[in-house]
């Protein structure tokens, strides 16, 4: 398994509509994600700071993501809520999101630790 985290930040004039949407994902794309092997995802809010956590458990997770993105109901839910996104300046090519290092963890299991 692996634990993914990701930031971006929330444009404040669209924190409405976004929280709307994520009221109501819906359930094509949710389904999309859990073929992709997306499991335990998470966004968090604080300010306008978005956190979004998962868990992947496929076996190709750059193919896997890639069938997310040409998915035709996940692009129609990105051109809703990527409006809504402010990309931080060091993003790089992964998207809109930034990923994050995790830096510890505490686990149920002290062999699962980094």
């Amino acid at each position: 398994m692996r634990r993914i985290a990701q930031t971006i930040r929330l444009r404040p004039e669209r924190r409405q509509e976004y929280l709307a949407l994520h009221a109501a994902v819906w359930p094509g794309v949710e389904a999309t994600l859990r073929r992709a092997g997306i499991r335990d995802y998470s966004i968090f809010l604080h300010g306008d700071i978005l956190f979004g956590h998962f868990e992947y458990v496929g076996e190709d997770f750059e193919a896997d993501m890639a069938a997310i993105a040409a998915d035709p109901e996940t692009q129609r839910w990105w051109k809703l809520t990527d409006p809504c996104q402010e990309p931080w300046p060091d993003r790089g090519t992964s998207g809109q999101w930034s990923e994050m290092t995790e830096i510890w963890r505490l686990s149920e299991n002290p062999s699962d630790v980094l």
